[in-house]
Formats: structure tokens, C-alpha cells, sequence
């Protein structure tokens, strides 16, 4: 298992949009096979910049999502209301203390 952290950074006008779509579809993502976790995450000091934190059962079933109708769809509305390019990490989990 592994996670994936994406940064993005919305014009200000659309974070209300962007908010309102990522409610529409985080079932959809959550459920798709081989995502085991989702949260959005908000920056505490600027407003605009959000993350999205994922774990995916390995690498393959990220990039089913990645191929899927249900991740253009999103990635064509989010990326639509960015003000910079996202940035995202795949990263592997070495310590976890629940």
C-alpha cells in the first residue's frame, strides 16, 4: 500500500466550485477499486490550497484511476480552476502510530 499526496492551488473565486464537485465525487473515488482512504485536507493559512490525501492497495490501482472515465471527468473540472500547476507525491508509508 501506498499514498498519494496532491497539492492543489485554486483561484479564489472558485474554491466554492471546486468544494461543491469534490462533494459530488469523493464516494465515487473512495470507492473505486483499490483506494482505501481519502481525505481533503485545507491549508490553515491560505484559504486557496487544498491536498488530497489517498492510500491505494499498490501502484496499478492508482493507475486504473488514473485511466478511468471517472478521473478525467474530475481532473478536467478541478484542473479547469487552478491558479498554478498541482503538485503530487507517491510516497510510502514507514511509520504509522494509530
Amino acid at each position: 500500500m501506498f499514498t498519494r499526496i496532491v497539492k492543489m492551488e485554486f483561484e479564489a473565486a472558485k474554491v466554492a466550485a471546486f468544494l461543491s464537485n469534490f462533494d459530488s465525487v469523493k464516494d465515487k473515488i473512495r470507492a473505486f477499486p483499490g483506494c482505501n482512504f481519502l481525505e481533503l485536507y485545507r491549508d490553515r493559512t491560505d484559504p486557496c490550497i487544498f491536498f488530497t490525501y489517498s492510500r491505494w492497495e499498490n501502484e496499478q490501482a492508482l493507475e486504473d484511476y488514473r485511466k478511468s472515465e471517472l478521473f478525467k471527468k474530475v481532473w478536467t473540472t478541478t484542473k479547469s480552476m487552478f491558479r498554478s500547476k498541482a503538485n503530487a507525491w507517491s510516497v510510502d508509508t514507514l511509520h504509522s502510530l494509530n
